[in-house]
Parts: structure tokens; C-alpha cells; sequence
């Protein structure tokens, strides 16, 4: 297993200065937005000279790019803004083997028109969940012209909010090229803190088999409350990380939801966990 670093957690002119920092601080993986390369997180064209310089500036450090953020709210009251994000998503897919990766991180979406991460009630009703899978179905045929593979979080703000509803939405893609996303901090709704390893167990025995990149970072309530770095809160960090390697988990753990100033001692931290 990776241990690994969102991009924009460091603030960089360059992607050269940027992956130095990655390696400065011996990380071994990224998840990169494509914000770190001086464009949009959702850009409608990325050129091919771009692909080949993040390609071998990596190979340069020797840094694995664990996947490529596409995310987007697929379920936006916005049709313009859907469509324009469907379109998006389909340049990311058609480049990002070229820059070194096929996994591509996507969301499920919400309701609430200003933040793809805020809950709105709507979010459990039938109407957003058939509108989801439309949507996720498309983005899923992209995936598949492309041969890449999307990845999803089950995340207690959006449609998919929970381990079950994750596992129900990929038996109802019936796709190689939708997988998961695990991030422990995201899957406990208000209440549920006490049953926090009968939840993790119950993601990772429903979802265990296709989890393909992993999240760290921290909760200190339940609810919409997992933005802290790793080690700072309440999350069972040994347990959350007895399941990855259990599940035979070998791709990426991410770092995120920290500031620069704490990525040492949330890596000593997870370091620890890992190995004990």
C-alpha cells in the first residue's frame, strides 16, 4: 500500500515544485488535480505536451499518479452545469492514461445547488437516485470508450451515503469500470459513531473487493464531519486500516483534508497505524 497526497495540499507554482514536495516529504503516490498544472479542476481540453510532461516529471520522482480528480455533481439542478461536466469528464478520460493513471474519482452527487459536498434531503429520494444512475451510467460508458475506470465515494453528503447503497449502485452499473473509492471519515451519518467498526466492517465486507484507492483523513463528529487530518480525530484508524490490508488492498492511501503544516505528523501517524 501507497501512502499518498492530494496536490493542492501543497500550494506550488509549478507541478515541478509541487511533485518536489510530494518527494520532499516522501510520499509515494498523488491524487492529482488538475488545478496543480495551472488549469481548471474540469478542463475542456488538457493537450497531449501537458500528458507527457506530468507523465515524465512523475517518472522522474518516481511518484505513482494514483488517479486523476473528475469530480463533478452529476445530479446538479443545473442541466448546463451536468452537461458541461459530462463533457469534461470525457477530455479527462480520453487523456489520463497519457499522464499515467486509468482511475478517474467521481462523486454521486446532491441536490443542493452550490456544493457537491452538501446534503440536501432530496438526496434519499427516488427521483435523485434514478437521476443518478442515468447519469452514472453515462459516465460510465465514457469510462468504458475510454478503458478507464471511474471511482466513487460513498459519502453521508451525497446520493450514494452509505456502504449499502454503494454496493446496490455497482450491481445496478454491472461495470468494470465503476469501482470504489473508500474513505472511513465519510460513512457515518448522525448517531452512529458508537457502532463505528460495525460500520467500517459492513463497507469493507460489502465493498472489500472493489475498493481501488483509499482515503486518510479524520472526523471528529458524525454527520458531515470528516475534514481533519488523519490522527486528529476520533476515526479507529487501526481498524480502518486492518480492513484495507485485509481486503488485500494494494493501491493508494491519500492524505487529505490537512494543511501543508500538518503532513508530517499525520504521515508519522498513519505510518504507525500501518505497521502496527
Amino acid at each position: 500500500m501507497q501512502i499518498g497526497i492530494f496536490t493542492k495540499i501543497f500550494e506550488r507554482p509549478t507541478l515541478e515544485e509541487t511533485l518536489d514536495a510530494v518527494k520532499e516529504y516522501g510520499l509515494e503516490a498523488i491524487q492529482l488535480n488538475l488545478e496543480s498544472v495551472g488549469g481548471a479542476p474540469m478542463p475542456e481540453q488538457i493537450p497531449d505536451e501537458l500528458c507527457q510532461r506530468i507523465h515524465s516529471e512523475l517518472a522522474a520522482r518516481q511518484i505513482a499518479l494514483a488517479a486523476v480528480s473528475g469530480t463533478f455533481n452529476i445530479i446538479d439542478p443545473n442541466e448546463e452545469e451536468r452537461r458541461a461536466g459530462m463533457r469534461q469528464l470525457g477530455t479527462i478520460a480520453a487523456t489520463c492514461k497519457k499522464m499515467g493513471t486509468e482511475l478517474i474519482t467521481m462523486c454521486t452527487g446532491t441536490r443542493d445547488p452550490h456544493s457537491m459536498w452538501t446534503a440536501h434531503p432530496d438526496n434519499n429520494s427516488d427521483a435523485a437516485w434514478c437521476d443518478m444512475v442515468q447519469a452514472m451510467a453515462q459516465a460510465v460508458q465514457i469510462a468504458a470508450d475510454n478503458d478507464v475506470t471511474l471511482i466513487f465515494e460513498p459519502e453521508v453528503n451525497n446520493v450514494v451515503n452509505t456502504a449499502a447503497k454503494a454496493r446496490r449502485l455497482l450491481d445496478e452499473m454491472g461495470s468494470q469500470h465503476l469501482k470504489v473509492v473508500i474513505d472511513g471519515a465519510n460513512l457515518f451519518h448522525a448517531g452512529q459513531l458508537p457502532r463505528m467498526r460495525e460500520i467500517l466492517d459492513e463497507a469493507f465486507d460489502l465493498l472489500g473487493d472493489d475498493i481501488r484507492m483509499a482515503h486518510a483523513k479524520d472526523l471528529e463528529r458524525d454527520g458531515d464531519a470528516g475534514h481533519q487530518a488523519a490522527g486528529t480525530g476520533v476515526l479507529d484508524y487501526a481498524h480502518y486500516l486492518a480492513l484495507l490490508q485485509s481486503s488485500a488492498f494494494d493501491g493508494a492511501l491519500i492524505l487529505h483534508s490537512l494543511g501543508e503544516n500538518q503532513v508530517l505528523e499525520s504521515l508519522a501517524f498513519v505510518r504507525e497505524k500501518m505497521a502496527s
